[in-house]
């Protein structure tokens, strides 16, 4: 029995608004990228949504918007994708990495601990669809104390009067905090909507803005739509209304190219229409028929889907095994493959990958996030899973641990 890890949701709805794309004539940025961004805003609750081409180009947008340079500081955790950081290397500033918790959220205290005065951004991470303590995260921007330490250098930063909370929610369309749902938690959220997360534009990104006064977040919405446009005050969509004078532009700034064409937001709208409905419901089924599983299992260490605060939206099912290594869960990891079923790890922390770790950074700084990566392996989580197939899934990481635990005995 073949299963891959994370193939996309593609059904005839999807087909459909796709064909519809392609018959209109029009494929680039347009009216389907608006009506995605307002269907992320109904999702979300936020007032303003700009889709881009994907979330790194987004995280970059964003930090360039709020005027990071050369040697600033973002704090962001170390056990996360490496495009959290690629995005604050390319603006020139340092990405300063802290440790996780057990939960693989961002630890509170290591931020608290890490910010100086040259901090301008905090960019906690939603590992596996499970949101942040995004409460304790806003608390700690707005302490006396660590807002001394603000050093504003831009016209964004000292309207905002403090350092911008950035959620990286690449993970967690859908889930919520506090009964809040993701997207209007901290300032600043992005999505992403690459070919394997929840909801897909096959590769694409939305900023959701959600900036406090005195910010316009309808005005912020257009300062960085020209953005994503080379800082072009006209799309191309306007251009092609027609009329004496509607080719004519302007460069305002020096933008960058980062919209998303109308073909790829056809996909995206036509799933986030029934994602509340069909598709987020149909990854939790997957996930506490996991949880009825491995629950029996002293060996397994489930991953949090809900608690007291928080709801996840089951992008990853993050399993991890007692007291095993690194080696021990790449063996598990070949037994699994040798039974036709793709898994995968989220994430090797940073700091043990060849650019961080010439950069400086070592992973022996971080050991929850080290702890955490050794003993992960990520199942299959989507709604085209029958339980025939989870049940094959289980019954392969039960014999691959089985295997491990007969050598150690």
């Amino acid at each position: 029995m073949r299963i891959p890890f994370s193939p996309p949701f593609i059904d005839q709805d999807v087909i459909s608004e796709v064909i519809d794309t392609l018959e209109s004539g029009w494929i680039t940025t347009g009216p389907k990228v608006k009506a995605l961004e307002g269907e992320v805003c109904r999702l979300t609750g936020v007032s303003q949504t700009l889709c881009v081409n994907s979330w790194t180009s987004g995280a970059i947008l964003v930090l360039k918007w709020f005027g990071i340079q050369e040697g600033d500081e973002v704090i962001i955790p170390a056990y996360t994708y490496s495009a959290t950081a690629l995005a604050v290397l390319h603006c020139g500033a340092v990405p300063v990495m802290v440790d996780v918790n057990e939960d693989f959220t961002v630890n509170i205290d290591a931020i608290r601990a890490a910010v100086t005065e040259k901090t301008k951004i905090i960019m906690p991470v939603d590992i596996a669809g499970l949101p942040c303590d995004y409460d304790a995260v806003n608390m700690l921007v707005n302490e006396p104390g660590i807002k001394l330490k603000f050093r504003p250098t831009s016209a964004n930063q000292r309207k905002l009067g403090r350092m911008l909370v950035l959620s990286d929610a690449a993970h967690s369309i859908g889930a919520s905090y506090r009964g809040k749902p993701a997207g209007i938690l901290t300032d600043i959220t992005i999505f992403s909507f690459h070919a394997v997360k929840n909801i897909t534009t096959g590769e694409g990104g939305a900023i959701c803005i959600n900036l406090p006064v005195p910010f316009d977040c309808a005005e912020e919405y257009k300062i960085m739509r020209l953005w994503t446009l080379n800082g072009q005050t006209k799309d191309a969509f306007t251009k092609s209304q027609g009329g004496g004078n509607s080719w004519k532009y302007d460069i305002a700034f020096q933008g960058l190219k980062i919209n998303m064409p109308d073909i790829c937001a056809a996909i995206g709208l036509a799933q986030i229409k029934k994602y509340k409905e069909v598709i987020m419901p149909e990854r939790k089924r997957v996930a506490q028929r996991y949880h009825e599983f491995f629950s029996k299992k002293s060996w397994a260490q489930l991953p949090i889907m809900a608690d007291e605060d928080r709801n996840s939206c089951y992008h990853l099912y993050a399993l991890r095994m007692n007291d095993i290594s690194e080696e021990e869960r790449d063996e598990m990891m070949v037994s699994i493959a040798e039974d036709e079923v793709s898994v995968n790890v989220h994430f090797i922390p940073m700091p043990m990958l060849t650019l961080f770790k010439d950069l400086g950074y070592r992973i022996e700084d971080y050991p929850v996030s080290y702890d955490n990566y050794s003993r992960e392996i990520s199942l299959p989580i989507y709604p085209q899973l029958t339980d025939e197939q989870i049940d094959y899934i289980c019954s392969s990481v039960e014999k691959a641990y089985e295997k491990i635990a007969q050598k150690v005995v």
